[in-house]
């Protein structure tokens, strides 16, 4: 299967921080059961670094870590929403800051159940409904 990627622009709430990047979102996407991402209800799509870019917001982002520290949970600290993570050379993008995706298309996307709550990043909880 040919793989599309595209370029997605993306920002925080408040558009302090803006970033471009290329993936490919009818791939896969995400959502964890992990005790962050529970809480803020995440639904992510995984890229390579390299094929991210901040555009503006530097300033503007604060980092957020927890555990064993491995994952930069970026935030906006003027709005608060997290556009991304970084761990290693992959960056997590937030789905809800990806601008111009119109409910049509999100309705689309693949999305894969993943139990980061017991380490098991290879397999669905066995409750997924909530997230």
């Amino acid at each position: 299967m040919a793989h599309n990627m595209s370029i997605h622009s993306g920002s925080c709430h408040c558009g302090a921080v803006r970033f471009e990047v290329d993936v490919e979102l009818q791939a896969e996407t995400v959502r964890c059961n992990c005790s962050i991402c529970a809480k803020t209800r995440a639904w992510l799509v995984f890229a390579p670094a390299s094929t991210f870019r901040l555009l503006q917001g530097e300033p503007n982002l604060a980092d957020y870590r927890f555990g064993a520290g491995r994952i930069r949970h970026r935030f906006c600290t003027t709005c608060g929403v997290k556009p991304f993570g970084v761990a290693g050379d992959g960056v997590a993008i937030s789905i809800a800051c990806l601008d111009e995706l119109a409910p049509e298309q999100l309705a689309t996307l693949s999305v894969t159940c993943i139990d980061g709550a017991q380490d098991r990043w290879d397999a669905a909880p066995a409750i997924t409904a909530y997230l």
